[in-house]
């Protein structure tokens, strides 16, 4: 059998531009294919002739190191794949109207935290796992978007914010001075089942008070929500607060000899009511090591509406009912009192809350909880670190919008830009450009034109963002040190110097 030509033993790969594609709808994946030619051995002799023949015409005689003698590429085949252009399940994108709607909520949930006088703060989106993974039982365990980087680190996108805060504050140390009020607006992810209201992504506004063991903070930080609902339009007979303490399990556990360290497992177990059957939660607490008479008490205090009521039961002398009745109390002098409601069932998931834990609700029951937090007063020993009393809210941004969605209460947030400056003359952009200048440094916001369009495309624009004032730089006012001015609500038309434009 003939050799096979060296040609064929040493091909290399070849590099080849491919067309751009202009339209944007193209959003493409190129799958190159290129085909493998099969060798049938009885051709071998006929191409290592092929093969000399082509040397020789060019002068190859084996001993020269040009490309004269490769063989043609083989012809490439594209298959293109269109991107699926929707953000992933659970995400949002947020195009313009969106995000004026955004930066409107963002900066309601800024400025009430601005008006009780705390700090912002933020932390990295990417966490060490080890921060999310407490108790066992936690959803949040479930949740976490979590991998191993090219370190080989564990680490998840955050799915709340308050541990972050405790990592910082012991980060921080003595180096700062207590109390802190720090407050948030941040992303978070939790891969849950999605519902109205809930997202696989979120932005979360927490408020957080570190170093007051007093109620008054918690008091405090449910003021700072009523403040926020109030600004947007929300009323008592809309929302709601319901509150209890984590501390009401403890003194009911406590008589039946719970170990203490079953308490976070109870809790986890307990925050599941009204979400799966009664007989679950009973089977559930029996296997945590609960007796049957434990569980039964436990159920029928769970179940008191009443302030009064939970103190014929427990007694005025446990903190529970103190620090529940100092709440109310301070309730009626912040003047939130027709807010807020008493209700045992109300313990939270998190395993790191202590004492008072509250939750916002929708009357009308359409909606899962709008907001909720408590006291905190171990998480940073959990971390490593001295505990601090600590207690503080998360407020996420989905629930809110459904809420004012059904009040009929979203704000009309149109595009609103005062000037639209147009040259009417190709040769006078730059003199456009410089008028949009002096009012951009007055701090006024200018659509400038930037390419040559008739006025009847420049008055469909002004239109389409809500122009006040229509700007046009034309040759004879120029050459005079003037402009255009047209008022577009009213029609009113006149020429201002330059130097007197405001």
């Amino acid at each position: 059998m003939p050799a096979i030509p060296s040609s064929l033993l040493h091909l290399k790969p070849l590099f080849f531009s491919l067309p751009r594609f202009s339209s944007p709808s193209l959003a493409l994946n190129r799958v190159r294919k290129f085909p493998i030619p099969t060798i049938n051995p009885r051709s071998l002799s006929s191409l290592s002739s092929a093969a000399a023949a082509a040397a020789q015409s060019t002068g190859d005689n084996g001993g020269g190191g040009g490309r004269s003698g490769a063989l043609a590429p083989p012809p490439i085949t594209e298959v293109l794949q269109k991107i699926d252009v929707n953000p992933p399940k659970g995400t949002r994108d947020f195009p313009p109207e969106e995000m004026r709607l955004r930066t409107w909520l963002f900066h309601n949930f800024r400025e009430v935290s601005r008006l009780f006088g705390f700090e912002e703060v933020d932390f990295p989106v990417l966490e060490s796992e080890a921060l999310y993974i407490r108790k066992a039982g936690e959803e949040i365990r479930d949740q976490l978007y979590c991998f191993e980087d090219r370190g080989n680190r564990r680490v998840a996108l955050r799915p709340e914010l308050t541990p972050s805060l405790a990592r910082l504050v012991i980060q921080k140390g003595k180096s700062v001075s207590l109390p802190l009020k720090w407050f948030a607006v941040g992303q978070c992810w939790r891969y849950e089942r999605m519902t109205r209201g809930r997202r696989r992504e979120h932005y979360q506004w927490n408020m957080d008070i570190i170093g007051v063991p007093e109620v008054t903070a918690e008091a405090e930080l449910i003021s700072s929500i009523v403040t926020f609902f109030k600004r947007v339009g929300i009323t008592a007979s809309d929302v709601g607060f319901k509150v209890s303490s984590r501390k009401v399990l403890q003194e009911v556990l406590r008589r039946y000899s719970v170990p203490e360290s079953l308490f976070s497992k109870v809790c986890i177990i307990i925050d599941k009511i009204g979400k799966i059957p009664v007989d679950e939660i009973k089977k559930d607490l029996k296997s945590a090591g609960v007796s049957e008479e434990a569980v039964e008490e436990l159920l029928q205090v769970l179940s008191i509406k009443s302030l009064t009521k939970l103190e014929e039961i427990l007694g005025g002398a446990g903190e529970a009912v103190a620090d529940l009745k100092q709440l109310f109390s301070l309730a009626e002098k912040f003047g939130y009192a027709e807010w807020i409601e008493f209700d045992a069932s109300i313990v939270r998931g998190l395993a790191y809350y202590t004492g008072i834990v509250f939750e916002g609700f929708d009357r009308e029951g359409k909606l899962r909880a709008i907001c909720g937090g408590g006291r905190y007063d171990r998480l940073l020993s959990t971390f490593g670190g001295d505990d601090l009393p600590a207690c503080g809210f998360g407020f996420g941004d989905a629930v809110i919008v459904e809420l004012l969605k059904d009040r009929g209460l979203l704000p009309e947030l149109s595009l609103q830009i005062e000037n639209i400056v147009c040259a009417l003359d190709v040769d006078l952009q730059g003199a456009a450009a410089r008028v949009a200048s002096i009012l951009r440094e007055q701090s006024q916001t200018v659509d400038l034109v930037l390419e040559s369009k008739p006025l009847k495309w420049v008055f469909k624009r002004a239109a389409r963002i809500n122009a006040h004032r229509l700007i046009l730089v034309g040759n004879s006012e120029w050459q005079r040190g003037m402009v255009v001015v047209k008022i577009l609500s009213s029609g009113e038309q006149y020429e201002v110097k330059l130097d007197e434009l405001v």
